[in-house]
C-alpha cells in the first residue's frame, strides 16, 4: 500500500506528484491512456507564467513528468477500469490492484466526439479533435471543423493558417462563441460557415477520409474534404468513478475546493467542477490537493 495514489498524468497529477513527494509520501501516479493530458494536444503554451515567449507543450509536460520523478514519485502506466474510492483502491486494465492511504483524482476530460461509427473509423486517418496536434498535415488541403463555440473558432481559425480552405460545419442558425471570436472567424476569407448543417456521415477509404456527408434544410448531400476536425467540447473522464463521486450534470466533480465528499480522495484539475480550466490552474489544484493528502495522512 502507498501513502498517495495519483490518477491522471497531465499538469495536476504531475504537479500532485512534486508537493507530494517533497512531503516524503511517495506518491504513485498513474498516466492514464494520454499522458500528459490535454497538453498533447498543443503545440506552443503562451500563458504558463515564467515564460515570457511561451513553451513548448510537450517540453513542459515532459519537465512536469521529470521533476515528479525526481522528487519521489512512481509513475507507471495503467488505465483504472474500476474503483472502490471509498477503500482507496483501484484495478488497472492489466488485472493489476492498487491501495493507498489517500487518493487525488486527475484524470482530466477528453474530446467529445459526434458518435458516428464511421466518425469513429476514421479517428487518426482524417477524423482529429485536435487542431493544433493533426493540423500540419493538412496544409494547401479543403478541411472541416464541427462545432459552434470558442474550441470550434480556434481550431477554424488555425487551420486557415494552414489549410487551403477551412468549412465550419454549424448545426445551429448562429455561433455560440463569444463575440470577438465570431467576428474573427467571419471575417476570415478562408473560412465559410455552414449553418443549420448536421454531419451524417464520414466518408472515405484505406487511405482516410475523402469527404462528409452534411444535410441542410432537408438536402443531404456530399463535400469532398482532407480532414474533419470535431470541436464540441470535452468530456470528463469519470465514468469509472460515477455512484461514488458527486457529478455534475455534465459529469464533472463536485467538491469542496479539492476535497470531494469521500475522506482521503481529493481531486485536481479540468476533471474538477470549475469554471476556469487552464494549465496553471490545473497545476494550482495539484499543488493544492498534495498538501490536503498530507493533512489527512497526519490526522
Amino acid at each position: 500500500m502507498t501513502d498517495c495514489l495519483i490518477i491522471g498524468g497531465g499538469p495536476a497529477g504531475y504537479t500532485a506528484a512534486v508537493y507530494a513527494g517533497r512531503s516524503g509520501l511517495s506518491p504513485v501516479l498513474l498516466e492514464g491512456p494520454e499522458p500528459g493530458g490535454q497538453l498533447t494536444r498543443l503545440q506552443t503554451i503562451y500563458n504558463y507564467p515564467g515564460f515570457p515567449d511561451g513553451i513548448d507543450a510537450a517540453a513542459l509536460i515532459a519537465s512536469m513528468r521529470s521533476q515528479a520523478v525526481n522528487c519521489g514519485a512512481t509513475v507507471r502506466s495503467g488505465v483504472v477500469v474500476d474503483a472502490d474510492l471509498a477503500r482507496h483502491r483501484v484495478t488497472l486494465d492489466d488485472g493489476t490492484s492498487l491501495e493507498a492511504r489517500a487518493v487525488v483524482i486527475a484524470t482530466g476530460a477528453g474530446a467529445s466526439y459526434l458518435g458516428l461509427p464511421s466518425e469513429m473509423k476514421f479517428r487518426g486517418m482524417g477524423v482529429s479533435a485536435c487542431a493544433t496536434c493533426d493540423g500540419p498535415l493538412c496544409k494547401g488541403k479543403v478541411v472541416a471543423v464541427v462545432g459552434d463555440g470558442d474550441m470550434a473558432c480556434s481550431e477554424a481559425l488555425y487551420l486557415s493558417t494552414l489549410a487551403r480552405k477551412v468549412y465550419v460545419i454549424v448545426r445551429r442558425d448562429t455561433l455560440r462563441a463569444v463575440k470577438a471570436n465570431a467576428d474573427s472567424l467571419s471575417g476570415n476569407a478562408k473560412v465559410e460557415i455552414l449553418y443549420g448543417t448536421t454531419v451524417l456521415e464520414v466518408l472515405g477509404d484505406d487511405s482516410g477520409v475523402s469527404a462528409v456527408r452534411l444535410e441542410k434544410d432537408g438536402r443531404v448531400f456530399d463535400m469532398e474534404i482532407y480532414g474533419l476536425f470535431v470541436a464540441i467540447g470535452r468530456t470528463p473522464q469519470t465514468r469509472m468513478f460515477e455512484g461514488q463521486l458527486e457529478l455534475d450534470d455534465r459529469g464533472y466533480v463536485v467538491s469542496d475546493g479539492v476535497k470531494t465528499g469521500i475522506p482521503g480522495v481529493f481531486v485536481a484539475g479540468d476533471v474538477r467542477a470549475t469554471d476556469v480550466r487552464q494549465v496553471v490552474t490545473a497545476a494550482s489544484d495539484g499543488c493544492r490537493a498534495a498538501l490536503e493528502v498530507g493533512k489527512y495522512l497526519r490526522k
